[in-house]
């Protein structure tokens, strides 16, 4: 494998992980803020962040070494509607900086599993990024969202409100391969 493809992959995997940390530890916040239907979205999506550490990592899986990785991240703890902009920031920079030019070396060097990996990302992150903006207009507002369950695709980690369909528009990953949050 290319090193930038495997520098890009350990990134990718790291930023996702520190995702996946900061949205349980935002939901719970939501929690005590009083928003349980946020508190969920939020666990929601850092199960389809785990999603795409997961893929990431697999992809990885001939290069066992110690490294260092540079992610970009948010930290901090504050109301959830500040949360939700961090999200959203986080979401959107993983949406028009990172995965489309990790995108774009994954295929210019022919790694065909990362490039797989990474268009799950992006395409998942949209959804992601559309469900924040949407909670964090409710929230704003001092109101809960109103949302049924919430589906995440264990494949590709997409992101769906309501019912699981039959096939992942990402994917192509059955129903049976949804989990749900509700």
């Amino acid at each position: 494998m290319h090193a930038m493809t495997v520098a890009n992959l350990r990134n990718a995997h790291g930023g996702e992980s520190m995702a996946h940390m900061r949205y349980m530890v935002w939901g719970n916040h939501a929690e005590e803020e009083g928003f349980s239907n946020v508190s969920r979205l939020f666990k929601a999506i850092a199960s389809a962040e785990t999603v795409h550490a997961s893929n990431h990592f697999r992809e990885l899986k001939d290069q066992a070494v110690e490294a260092l990785c540079a992610s970009t991240a948010v930290f901090g703890l504050t109301p959830t509607a500040q949360n939700f902009q961090g999200a959203i920031n986080g979401e959107t920079y993983e949406i028009t900086e990172m995965y489309p030019s990790y995108l774009e070396i994954a295929k210019f060097q022919n790694e065909k599993g990362t490039e797989i990996s990474f268009h799950y990302a992006i395409s998942a992150e949209k959804e992601h990024a559309a469900l924040f903006g949407r909670a964090k207009v409710a929230v704003d507002s001092g109101q809960d969202i109103k949302s049924g369950p919430v589906q995440i695709c264990n494949v590709c980690g997409w992101t769906n409100e309501g019912e699981a369909p039959d096939r992942c528009p990402i994917c192509g990953a059955t129903k049976d391969r949804f989990e749900t949050f509700d």
